[in-house]
């Protein structure tokens, strides 16, 4: 199946799988959605993340968190699509909840939240927002 917009599709799976209340979910591998999935993981909102190989195709396999039967995660929203892409500059990165939630950008330093952002002082493109 030929996807326009794979991590979309990355995000739409954690979240169908969160409001089912399913304990891990399978995604198609890439190393930007990798690099998100480790990213979810050192700011707490899955358990674990591991990549298993089927044949010739790899998969990501996270493994969702859940406090007292509630998602941890509460929202994902994509922001840059392909059909229009969302930069921003240092001054101008988004705080999500007001410092509550992250931003995950792709910078020249890869992919990392808007705190670390901040610290290294690079903007990008803002992937998606996690809260």
């Amino acid at each position: 199946m030929n996807l326009t917009d794979p991590i979309a599709d990355m995000l739409t799976r954690i979240r169908n799988a969160n409001s089912a209340k399913h304990s891990v979910v399978s995604i198609p591998f890439s190393k930007i959605k990798e690099s998100i999935a480790n990213i979810l993981k050192n700011e707490g909102y899955i358990v674990d993340y591991s990549i298993e190989e089927e044949g010739s195709k790899k998969n990501i396999v996270v493994t969702l968190k859940y406090v007292e039967g509630e998602t941890v995660i509460k929202g994902l929203r994509r922001i840059s699509k392909p059909g229009r892409r969302v930069y921003s500059s240092l001054e101008n990165l988004p705080k999500v909840l007001g410092g509550l939630g992250i931003a995950i950008v792709s910078t020249p330093k890869g992919v990392i939240t808007d705190k670390e952002c901040r610290k290294h002082s690079v903007g990008g493109e803002v992937i998606c927002y996690v809260w």
